[in-house]
């Protein structure tokens, strides 16, 4: 086991950008913090320097009276440090229609379950208050950034601002009529006018998000390619799934559909495939080769028996693996921390070896790996100075959390969401010792309790 950095140690690394001279004001400690810089590596009795919504030193708690002797300081002790959780792939919305219908495969969840619910029912409200519902679980289980793939997207960034928390909006494309639009064009128009909107924001990030191969047409999704390259925004896309999925589309073109992705220049450093259980050795060399990279998301993947990630040799090959929760309605939480110890304990069984995603390889995966895929690597990620402090504390001093031997570990294979006690995005606090700051519980309840009759009496 690595040791870890005591008080006295120099935390400085090569990576660290200078910045501007600036006012610290805040300062959090505890007893570990978990930068995500160094592989096994972890600071005992550190504190974070904060300058508004910068993060601008970390340093021994030793010296906080001497350095910083008249800063606001909140001490956490017992608990632990680190990067914000990314959710890298969800479905916010879908909270509404969590439970709806389970047990089922996906085609038939999907064509014959949730459609045509989303048909009745997705509007302005829905999405509204569907992503306000998603926010509160994202931030009571410890997510600072989550990437959205749903309707209406201009409601989604309301929801998004409104609260504080940070996210990258899937800008998606249907080659069908929905509630939100009448075609594939029409989502590129209304995606790249919410995106002109809120292109400044400092919460807000956009990426093209068409449903699949098998849902977006190829002239479709060579538009998106170009527009993709164009204005520099990732493309995230469902992507070989199940084998039924890439059956019928050897059936209909001849071809499977990761060889089409590359054949329009859809594999690239751009590209976030999404589930990617039925992967050849071949599409594995492409997806490394190209700089892609592959968004994985272990329990709805196996609670509707999709397949598995060969996550082992997609990370072996260079890949750079995030770690998703997909829907509600499909997995059934947005619990960050529960999708990792999935994550490592499901590639340690696929692959026969318990070295497979390793606890560490786990937490970068739901943290840098996921900021790089969305193309946030420079902003969040990681705990260094220059970048934005969204950070979150969870209690260790639990009987489930002790003894701590290594943070790491215990996070991923112990620790539960409802250690979580405080989440700060851009240096705000938005969780308070398990308490929402900019979110009402009890309307987010009654809300969804309203929405349950509504589609229970269709």
């Amino acid at each position: 086991m690595k040791k870890p950095v005591t008080a006295g140690t120099n935390v400085d690394n090569n990576n660290t950008k200078p910045s501007e001279k600036v006012e610290p004001d805040h300062i959090i400690s505890a007893d570990w913090i978990i930068p995500m810089t160094q592989v096994d590596h972890w600071l005992e009795k550190y504190a974070i320097v904060l300058s508004g919504s910068q993060i601008v030193d970390l340093i021994p708690q030793s010296e906080i009276s001497s350095q910083y002797p008249e800063i606001n300081h909140t001490c956490l002790s017992g608990q632990v440090l680190m990067p914000g959780l990314i959710n890298a792939h969800c479905h916010g919305a879908m909270n509404l229609l969590r439970g709806l219908s389970d047990d089922l495969p996906l085609k038939q969840w999907l064509e014959q379950e949730i459609w045509p619910v989303e048909g009745q029912f997705v509007d302005d409200s829905f999405i509204y208050q569907g992503t306000q519902h998603a926010i509160a679980e994202l931030l009571r289980s410890g997510t600072t950034c989550f990437q959205d793939m749903y309707f209406i997207p201009e409601q989604i960034a309301r929801a998004v601002q409104e609260t504080g928390i940070r996210a990258s909006i899937g800008m998606v494309v249907m080659d069908m009529k929905t509630n939100w639009t009448n075609n594939a064009q029409d989502c590129i128009d209304q995606g790249l006018s919410v995106f002109d909107q809120y292109k400044h924001s400092s919460l807000l990030s956009f990426n093209f998000a068409p449903h699949a191969p098998y849902t977006v047409a190829k002239n479709t999704l060579e538009k998106l390619v170009m527009l993709s390259n164009e204005l520099n925004l990732p493309v995230q896309i469902h992507a070989h799934e199940t084998r039924d999925e890439i059956e019928s589309f050897l059936n209909t073109h001849s071809i499977r559909p990761m060889t089409m992705m590359k054949e329009i220049g859809m594999l690239s450093p751009l590209l976030n495939a999404v589930h990617m259980t039925q992967l050849n050795e071949t599409e594995i060399e492409w997806l490394a080769e190209s700089g892609s990279h592959v968004i994985h998301c272990p329990q709805s993947n196996m609670k509707l028996a999709s397949g598995t990630c060969p996550v082992t040799k997609l990370i072996n090959q260079g890949v750079n693996v995030a770690i998703g929760t997909d829907g509600a309605a499909s997995n059934n939480d947005l619990d960050m921390i529960d999708e990792m110890r999935s994550a490592s304990l499901l590639a340690k069984l696929s692959s026969e070896k318990p070295t497979s995603l390793t606890a560490y390889q786990t937490l970068f995966a739901a943290t840098a790996g996921g900021a790089k895929a969305l193309g946030l690597q420079n902003q969040i990620g990681t705990l260094e100075k220059g970048k934005a402090a969204d950070i979150i504390s969870i209690n260790l001093n639990t009987i489930e959390t002790q003894p701590v031997y290594n943070p790491v570990s215990q996070i991923v294979y112990a620790a539960s969401r409802n250690q979580v006690s405080h989440v700060w995005v851009n240096g705000k606090l938005l969780l308070e010792k398990g308490n929402l700051k900019t979110l009402n519980s009890d309307t987010i309840l009654q809300q969804a309790q309203q929405w349950r009759d509504r589609i229970v009496n269709r």
